[in-house]
């Protein structure tokens, strides 16, 4: 994806320009850096950086340093625990490994690229190309990741008698194979197939191919396909969440109007659990199954909801300016594409509050440590 260059006239803040992350943009460009008249008519002198450039590289900064941390922290765990070397689990540690990539080599390299002066790439064409094929791959796995556990998170709610644990496996397996061959064949078509040109060197510029055709290629096989899988999954959730419910409350019949019942106390049911020799007791209502069969479809369309929000301004931007022949203002072309690597950072938030099991390994890990 490329990085956007930020300009802000009013405070006199002008940002040098980056490359871009996950897809493909018009134009380069970058984060913050402010000049002063004086400073600015001195040739070949670095302007000096303005405390609002600071403020946005220090949260910039910090944002790099929680992605990587957080999604290190998810890896850790899945690896040492036992009891999550199993699906889904291998779903999130394929997209923590993805967006331990982006945080890693794509989001750094892009703030780089913008804090340059000149809006040039001064790293050299190898570099350049190692980077904008590691953006593209790391983002668009970490998009389909997300449409992966969205899809498995369905069929263990709408087929939880087809959909075995041999089967979720398998399934599991095949989707992360294809999640990252096809994230591959998006990021290597430039260079396998000499669909344009990511570096010129006559203005210095490291950007993801610009040919209309690759344009329409990558963001509709990085973002608008998986954006159909995700939308269609929340959709077919809902539908039989709405239809069990209505079905619970068909099955509840009203009693005669001269008919007196005496309430009747909750009784417990036994939920068996297969791991461990233990039954649990529950009180009448939703049963156990129903119970994490919420927490699944809420967890989905939290995933689902952030996951848009984040992305979805980014590639419209990125779909739109090509087709026009226009282009957004500089500091919305940044903000969206940061905006964009933020997903990667909520998405282990998002996991880990879903489920207690990470947050009791998450103490015990550090408890051993201690």
């Amino acid at each position: 994806m490329e990085a956007t260059n930020l300009s802000v006239a009013a405070t006199g803040v002008a940002l040098p320009q980056g490359s871009e992350a996950c897809s493909m943009g018009p134009s380069p460009s970058g984060v913050v850096g402010s000049t002063t008249a004086g400073d600015s008519a001195l040739p070949g002198r670095e302007p000096p950086f303005s405390v609002f450039t600071v403020l946005v590289v220090t949260l910039l900064v910090l944002l790099i340093a929680a992605t990587f941390l957080w999604n290190l922290l998810v890896l850790v765990t899945i690896l040492r625990v036992r009891a999550f070397h199993r699906v889904p689990h291998n779903l999130v540690a394929s997209t923590a490994v993805s967006d331990v990539l982006v945080a890693a080599l794509v989001m750094p390299l892009s703030l780089v690229s913008e804090l340059s002066a000149g809006r040039r790439w001064r790293l050299g064409r190898s570099l350049c190309h190692v980077w904008i094929s590691f953006d593209v791959l790391c983002c668009t796995a970490s998009i389909w990741n997300v449409a992966a556990i969205a899809l498995d998170r369905y069929w263990t709610i709408t087929r939880h008698l087809q959909y075995t644990l041999r089967t979720r496996r398998r399934a599991s397996a095949l989707m992360i194979a294809l999640t990252w061959a096809l994230s591959a064949l998006i990021a290597l078509a430039p260079l396998l197939f000499g669909w344009g040109e990511a570096y010129d060197a006559r203005r210095q510029r490291c950007q993801v191919s610009q040919e209309p055709s690759y344009a329409v290629f990558s963001t509709c096989g990085a973002f608008y396909l998986p954006l159909g899988v995700v939308l269609f999954v929340y959709w077919k959730i809902y539908k039989a969440a709405k239809f069990r419910f209505g079905r619970r409350r068909r099955a509840v019949l009203p009693l005669p109007a001269p008919v007196q019942v005496k309430e009747a106390p909750h009784e417990a049911e036994m939920v068996f659990t297969a791991r461990r020799p233990v039954v649990a007791f529950q009180m009448s209502g939703d049963s156990w199954r129903e119970q994490k069969e919420k927490r699944a479809a809420v967890m989905v369309g939290i995933l689902i909801g952030v996951f848009v929000l984040c992305w979805i301004p980014f590639f419209l931007a990125e779909l739109i300016s090509p087709l026009c022949a226009c282009s957004l203002p500089p500091i919305w072309k940044s903000i969206f594409l940061w905006l964009g690597y933020s997903n990667s950072f909520f998405n282990p938030l998002i996991y880990t509050a879903f489920n207690k099991n990470y947050n009791n390994a998450f103490k015990s890990l550090f408890s051993k440590q201690r």
